[in-house]
């Protein structure tokens, strides 16, 4: 197995929690901010019902006000048939992100659907993404547990991503949503999950408190994860899954923890101006999450 690492930058994650509503250009105005400093995979964007997520409500005039080189991949998160014909419909999105789960407490909060509705739902925007020549990501949330008492071991794990296979997609993100997961339960459940489906690309979204990030980050990389979900300032968190908000993974730390692992890094410039525009962000429009 190489050392080269995908970094997928979650402004829409980090942001989607956010109690002020951020305005379109200034969503814009920071996109290209980190396309500039060199990120080629950004999850920006979600085509969901605005009375869930305001925040993301613009998402198709944040995406008008762009120019997209052609090598940076836009992900927009869809949890539906509707949003995904928004997601093909809108300027720049390459991949079309859906969240599956193996918690059902999850699946009825964040998109009203049973763990079959999901499924099928997958199923069918999958169809569609390759019908109009995109690509399809799956979330497999709370999948290092959950707030809710729902059944949780590896072998569920290994069978959401065996369904989500059986559907035709090949890359999996595998989500401690609410941050959760020990380093060792980490390093055991991508061990497992990679061994089976090698085939797949299998990433890790992690939510940590900063303190915690760098062994999470460590245990993921020597498991053999090279798909790492992050963002800048470590803002962010499912305003679905519990009522305390725990921010993704910083990428400034996993840049450096990354680079001590020995990884092969994507050509980053500096993130200086990017954390300073993230602080201003999180100053103006939210609060610090724990």
């Amino acid at each position: 197995m190489g050392n080269e690492v995908k970094i997928v930058e979650c402004p829409r994650d980090a942001w989607q929690g956010l109690p002020g509503v951020i305005p379109a250009e200034a969503k814009a105005d920071y996109l290209r901010k980190l396309i500039d400093t060199g990120f080629k995979h950004i999850d920006a964007v979600s085509f969901v019902s605005p009375l869930a997520v305001p925040q993301m409500a613009d998402s198709e005039q944040v995406l008008l006000g762009l120019s997209l080189p052609a090598d940076v991949e836009i992900i927009g998160i869809v949890v539906n048939e509707k949003g995904a014909q928004r997601a093909v419909g809108a300027e720049g999105v390459k991949t079309l992100g859906f969240p599956y789960s193996i918690s059902p407490e999850f699946l009825r909060r964040n998109q009203h659907q049973t763990l079959e509705q999901s499924i099928d739902t997958l199923q069918s925007i999958y169809t569609l993404a390759g019908d109009e020549g995109r690509n399809v990501v799956a979330y497999v949330s709370m999948a290092f547990g959950n707030p809710y008492g729902d059944a949780w071991d590896i072998d569920e794990v290994l069978q959401a991503c065996d369904l989500i296979a059986e559907c035709g997609v090949t890359q999996v993100s595998l989500a401690d949503t609410v941050g959760v997961a020990s380093a060792a339960q980490i390093e055991e459940v991508l061990l497992a999950a990679i061994g089976e489906y090698g085939s797949l690309e299998i990433g890790v979204h992690l939510h940590a408190r900063p303190l915690d990030a760098a062994e999470r980050i460590r245990a993921a990389f020597k498991a053999g994860c090279r798909r790492f979900d992050a963002a800048i300032g470590g803002l962010g968190g499912c305003p679905f899954a519990q009522d305390v908000l725990v921010g993704n993974i910083p990428t400034e730390i996993l840049i450096a923890e990354l680079r001590q692992c020995g990884a092969q890094l994507p050509a980053f410039k500096s993130l200086n101006g990017l954390i300073d525009a993230s602080n201003q962000i999180s100053s103006r429009f939210g609060s610090l999450v724990q």
